[in-house]
């Protein structure tokens, strides 16, 4: 099994998918095998000095190196060149022309153009080595983020990954314990924390809004099946193979992210344990049946995984949260983002607010009837930069307000808004709902990625 980086460096990149492909692809199945449904049991040694609260010294200006230039990449391009004190001084993608289209982009803005390296399957290494790189964006297919971001930390680098930021429970420990060894922090990119509506929620809930909160509900429901057969959008169908071969939720962070931080999950509570469960397989089928063309590739595959997969997650506190996918359905866009406490309850999709006492027992709170709650509780951010934000554009502005805040972070010589340790717990349902699923639903484990710390650290710093 993958013990550390070196075993990774061992291998050219054909060679590391052919490998982790013989474990059942990209590892999930097999290596979910060795590991009890107690996972607490599998903690490694701590072998550095813990990133919590973790601060740097200030910096002049932020040059940035990022790998991976296709739909995500490209958008951060686009927010980071909005930002000021930012340079872009290295890209990477192994498809040439998509690195030169962002240099491009660059160069138009009157910048310096950028180093570009595509010369080669592991030219990301090249990238990490390069001396004038203070942070790493990573934009690739899942299992690279996390050999990526450990090549990154080895030099020196700090990072900031797309999600999920793992995609095993042994690569959450690699990158925490590469992270606390090196002193870089390594930052999951999850833009939804960042979402408008998110943020004022957030807001409330710190307020004490919604009182003593007891229950959440959040998910990814996200029709991508015309993605997911378009011949080029996933380069090598990458997402739609996972499709293959595992059954469970392979992208949870979207909308745990959110409620994790309104439950204050590493910060006085945590995740405790979770279920999980998947109804039938026949969206995929169906589609590849009627739509795709005699003689297709894909017109035969067998898939595996459930249309829709429900988890059930406990956390220490004893609140709980249903955490749901599914991106095979004829359904609107849904992230749920439900919370409920003693005083009331908010749900999104749309945006809907309940507040013990209000009129009208049976209906909720919503449209302009809004218009005075948001007036009084949006978040101090986006009053600050919301006109910039959804000028820059990213999902409405809010990938712009991630990358200003990871920017700031930098320049300030403040502490991450969401660190390593986040990052893992939000990306561990992905191989524990695969865990649970496979036997049964029976209960798994979260692990403490904190290793006891959430007990007494404060709260999320946005």
């Amino acid at each position: 099994m993958i013990e550390n980086w070196g075993f990774y460096m061992n291998f050219s990149r054909r060679s590391l998918i052919k490998f982790l492909g013989s474990l059942g692809f990209l590892g999930i199945p097999e290596m979910q095998k060795k590991y009890s449904l107690n996972t607490k049991l599998i903690e490694p040694k701590q072998i550095g000095q813990t990133m919590i609260n973790k601060k740097f010294k200030p910096l002049d200006k932020v040059r940035v190196g990022i790998i991976g230039l296709g739909n995500r990449g490209s958008g951060h391009v686009g927010n980071l060149l909005d930002i000021d004190k930012v340079e872009i001084v290295a890209l990477c993608d192994k498809i040439k022309a998509k690195a030169e289209r962002s240099a491009k982009r660059i160069t138009d803005k009157g910048h310096k153009k950028p180093a570009i390296y595509s010369n080669g399957e592991s030219d990301f290494e090249n990238l990490c080595k390069q001396d004038n790189i203070d942070i790493v964006y990573i934009a690739t297919n899942w299992i690279w983020h996390a050999p990526m971001a450990i090549c990154a930390m080895e030099n020196g680098k700090h990072t900031a990954l797309e999600v999920p930021m793992a995609t095993t429970i042994k690569e959450c420990w690699d990158m925490i314990n590469v992270s606390e060894k090196t002193q870089r922090f390594c930052v999951m990119l999850e833009n939804c924390c960042y979402n408008y509506w998110e943020m004022m929620i957030l807001n409330m809930v710190r307020k004490g809004e919604f009182g003593d909160l007891t229950h959440a509900e959040c998910a990814y429901i996200h029709d991508l099946r015309g993605l997911l057969f378009h011949d080029t959008y996933y380069e090598d169908h990458w997402r739609r193979k996972w499709y293959t071969q595992a059954d469970g939720n392979f992208y949870p962070t979207h909308g745990l992210g959110p409620v994790a931080q309104y439950m204050n999950i590493n910060y006085g509570d945590k995740f405790e344990y979770m279920v999980s469960m998947s109804s039938p397989e026949f969206g995929m089928s169906k589609w590849a049946k009627e739509k795709l063309p005699a003689g297709h590739p894909a017109k035969n595959e067998k898939y595996v995984r459930g249309d829709m997969n429900t988890s059930i997650i406990k956390t220490n506190k004893g609140k709980t949260i249903m955490l749901q996918h599914d991106t095979v359905s004829p359904r609107p866009y849904s992230r749920i983002n439900m919370v409920s406490g003693t005083k009331g309850t908010f749900s999104d999709y749309p945006a809907r607010l309940y507040l013990d006492g209000q009129k009208g027992g049976h209906s909720w709170k919503q449209g302009s009837d809004l218009d005075p709650v948001k007036k009084q509780f949006e978040h101090p951010l986006w009053k600050k930069i919301g006109e910039i934000a959804r000028k820059s554009g990213g999902h409405g502005g809010m990938d712009f307000v991630m990358n200003y805040r990871m920017m700031t972070a930098l320049l300030e010589g403040r502490k991450v808004d969401m660190d390593v340790y986040d990052g893992a717990a939000w990306s561990a349902p992905f191989p524990l709902s695969i865990l649970s699923v496979k036997n049964r639903s029976a209960p798994v484990d979260f692990p403490d990625f904190t290793r006891g710390k959430w007990k007494t650290r404060g709260e999320f710093l946005i």
